[in-house]
């Protein structure tokens, strides 16, 4: 079965890569997971689409991400509110897609949401906690993150 990938894979493929797999990895877990599609003409023109979003996305080389380290380091506050009980705990969590959007709007550079490693998998309690962006296999930025109570 051919496919073009949506998503990274590992062992398979990057995004937009065309690749022959099993007809069962495709049909089973491939395709209900959205991590490919069948490969036809017209999915070869969303290639090009999904390629350039990767790009976007995506630190150049290892100059731009200890550029993209210094500006997120450089940041003097990055905070965030949410709703809250009295003892200071969460009504639901803080997640890292919060944690990217709270970034850009502390000033910093747009994130993936993917490169976000929280200290467990979710904030769940008001506080400072730390948080670290995996920006390329060598360079990893730490910053403090704090989570108060909106009022």
């Amino acid at each position: 079965m051919k496919l073009i990938l949506t998503a990274d894979v590992d062992n398979l493929g990057a995004p937009g890569d065309t690749v022959e797999v099993k007809d069962g990895y495709g049909r089973n877990y491939l395709l209900p997971r959205g991590l490919a599609i069948v490969a036809t003409r017209g999915a070869q023109k969303q290639v090009e689409g999904i390629r350039r979003a990767q790009d976007a996305r995506r630190v150049r080389d290892l100059g731009h991400a200890q550029e993209l380290k210094a500006a997120i380091e450089g940041l003097e506050s990055v905070s965030l509110s949410v709703k809250t009980a009295g003892t200071g705990k969460l009504f639901g969590s803080v997640t890292a897609a919060d944690i990217a959007a709270a970034v850009k709007s502390a000033g910093g550079p747009v994130l993936d949401k993917r490169s976000i490693e929280l200290p467990k998998s979710h904030i769940k309690s008001t506080g400072k906690h730390n948080v670290s962006v995996h920006l390329h296999p060598d360079v990893v930025a730490k910053f403090d993150l704090q989570v108060a109570a909106a009022e």
